[in-house]
């Protein structure tokens, strides 16, 4: 099923208007009580501290007709990071990493979307973290679209992407004595998203 733009070699196919695609449009409002935006990075160069972000918003527009004009949008609050160790979580919040006091949050805004086959896709976008802005590209995997017990219309997707922290500023480190850093400077991100269609507006 088709919900998102071009094919990833640029063409977009031609195919017949699927009416369960088409019944898909709409906006969507990200349910954050059962979504998950995470990310893991390799800690003293042996394991991986894993973490995530438990307040953010987002929003999806779902175009089933004109699938390359859907689009997405998340903003998360850096306050909320939480890897297990009130400690560490303090030290993410300060000027070494996020400086959360001035930059409190970081926002994801789509710009293109296309098929990469199947029930996967990649949504480009800016990833803006304190004040530095740059493309981003998600690659995400469809879960598939249900009316839930209460009755909202609900459609699932996870997936990530791997960054370098440095390139948005985050660059505190501390080298090992017998050889490399404590933190990586490549981060995974996690992405585990329910969003439930909002009802359209009165006119």
């Amino acid at each position: 099923m088709a919900l998102f733009g071009r094919k990833s070699d640029g063409t977009t196919a031609t195919r017949e208007i699927d009416p369960a695609l088409v019944a898909l449009t709409g906006t969507y409002a990200i349910d954050p009580s059962h979504s998950k935006i995470g990310f893991s990075v390799r800690h003293a160069m042996v394991t991986n501290v894993h973490g995530a972000f438990t307040e953010f918003e987002g929003s999806l527009e779902l175009n089933g007709t004109d699938p390359a004009h859907s689009t997405a949008s998340i903003v998360v609050t850096i306050a909320s990071v939480d890897t297990g160790a009130p400690d560490r979580d303090g030290h993410l919040l300060t000027g070494d990493f996020f400086d959360a006091e001035q930059f409190p949050k970081m926002t994801f805004t789509s710009t293109s979307a296309e098929e990469l086959g199947g029930e996967s896709y990649r949504i480009n976008g800016d990833l803006t973290i304190k004040d530095v802005t740059k493309p981003l590209s998600i690659d995400l995997e469809f879960n598939g679209a249900a009316t839930d017990a209460y009755g909202n219309e609900r459609v699932g997707f996870e997936g990530g992407a791997t960054i370098l922290r440095s390139d948005w500023g985050l660059t505190w480190n501390a080298a090992l004595e017998a050889g490399g850093v404590v933190v990586s400077d490549k981060v995974k991100l996690l992405f585990d998203i329910s969003a439930i269609k909002k009802a359209p507006e009165a006119v």
